[in-house]
């Protein structure tokens, strides 16, 4: 492998980690961000809030199966 290739894969992944500083400033989570997305008009917004009642449905199923099984 070569130097060149190495240093670009390094590149790579330091910016990758970094830290998205456009949604760093708002102080809202992910959640309330495809919220706001999935109440408004733009293209796709349906798409997004189905996902996130099928996510709260999904949790709630888990919660409830966990309280199922920790009940003796």
């Amino acid at each position: 492998m070569s130097l060149r290739m190495l240093g670009a894969m390094c590149l790579v992944v330091v910016l990758g980690s970094c830290k998205n500083s456009v949604n760093a400033g708002t102080g809202r989570t992910e959640r309330e961000r495809d919220s706001i997305i999935g109440q408004s008009k733009v293209p796709g917004a349906a798409a997004v809030q189905r996902a996130l009642t099928v996510s709260d449905s999904a949790a709630s199923r888990g919660a409830r199966l966990d309280s199922a099984a920790a009940q003796p």
